[in-house]
């Protein structure tokens, strides 16, 4: 009996984010021979988004385009997918979403909503023969449990920046437009998003950070970090030392209580390495230490070490960044 593998979509300024192709490539390692693959995406005015998505698909993407879906509201998003569910036919075996803000909120509703199974923050997926194993760290990365899901439907979320993004599907999927109906009455409306923090690049999906910490001193101190993040189309992040000291806003803080990240290159400047940091960004693939401080802790998880004042350092890797980059494209 075929099953049906679910990826909610998430969007970004009208663009198809990054962990939900990676959850699309999830879902196509998981699938066999026979088995459906399904997309539901929802908001508003998502022509292109729709239009791009298709190509990753060969079964249904259903879309909810609604003006009140513009904006990620629970109560709304919540409905709007269990809209999409009920219009597949049958059961679905899995549902992927990313590990983000939206799917972390969105997960938990459908797990309780569905009386079934959830395994968060998933770095890794295998098949064991008909068994889905999937790795989670534990301990701030320290160790890791594999899980499988016991038999009906079973709620996974992706950790960004752990899986490739899924290579376009050999045929084309199916739009089904669905007509979205908002619960009645609602019980809250949201008007408007103020965004305290415009990075050109989200931090989470991010293949390159430089984060600052204490070290960094004040909030100009920032903008060093700032002009090599630019340099090297990355992100700017931050430990809860600085976040705390008021030299950034708490949408960049890493770690424990902050943001979890698994970018390429995390550069850490001026960021001693307490594990609540670490626990944030302990899985990046290479990370890079700069410290005048020869003995602090961060250069225990360092792939390379940079002992020395950061605002010396800093300006000189942007420059050779900038002279290698325009090199390589002269």
């Amino acid at each position: 009996m075929s099953k049906t593998y679910v990826v909610i979509v998430e969007t970004k300024d009208g663009k198809l984010r990054q962990v939900s192709l990676e959850a699309l490539h999830a879902a196509q390692l998981l699938r066999e021979d026979g088995d459906q693959l399904a997309a539901v995406l929802t908001g508003h005015q998502i022509e292109d988004a729709a239009a791009e998505l298709v190509r990753y698909v060969d079964g249904q993407v259903l879309i909810l385009d609604h003006p009140n879906l513009q904006a990620y509201q629970p109560e709304l998003a919540f409905e709007a997918v269990t809209q999409a569910l009920a219009a597949l036919p049958g059961e679905p075996k899995v549902i992927l979403l990313g590990h983000t803000a939206t799917g972390r909120d969105l997960a938990p509703q459908l797990a309780a909503q569905l009386a079934c199974g959830q395994i968060s923050d998933v770095t890794a997926v295998t098949k064991d023969g008909v068994n889905l194993i999937f790795t989670r760290p534990l301990y701030a990365g320290k160790a890791f449990e594999l899980k499988s899901l016991s038999n009906g439907t079973g709620i996974v979320t992706l950790r960004p920046n752990n899986l490739p993004p899924a290579s376009p599907a050999v045929t084309t999927g199916n739009l089904v437009p669905l007509e979205f109906t908002p619960p009645s009455p609602l019980r809250t409306l949201l008007k408007d998003v103020v965004r305290k923090v415009s990075g050109k690049v989200d931090l989470t999906e991010a293949k390159i950070v430089v984060s600052g910490g204490r070290g960094v001193k004040s909030a100009d101190g920032f903008k060093v970090l700032e002009e090599l993040a630019d340099s090297l189309g990355g992100a700017v992040g931050a430990s809860r030392g600085a976040c705390d000291a008021g030299y950034c806003d708490y949408a960049l803080q890493i770690g424990q209580t902050g943001k979890v990240v698994t970018p390429e290159i995390y550069i850490a400047c001026g960021i001693s390495g307490a594990i609540q940091h670490l626990a944030g960004m302990s899985q990046s693939r290479v990370i890079i230490a700069i410290n005048k401080d020869p003995e602090a802790p961060i250069f225990k998880v360092a792939d390379y070490g940079i002992v020395g004042d950061l605002f010396e350092i800093v300006p000189l890797l942007t420059a050779q960044f900038k002279e290698a980059l325009s090199e390589r494209t002269s």
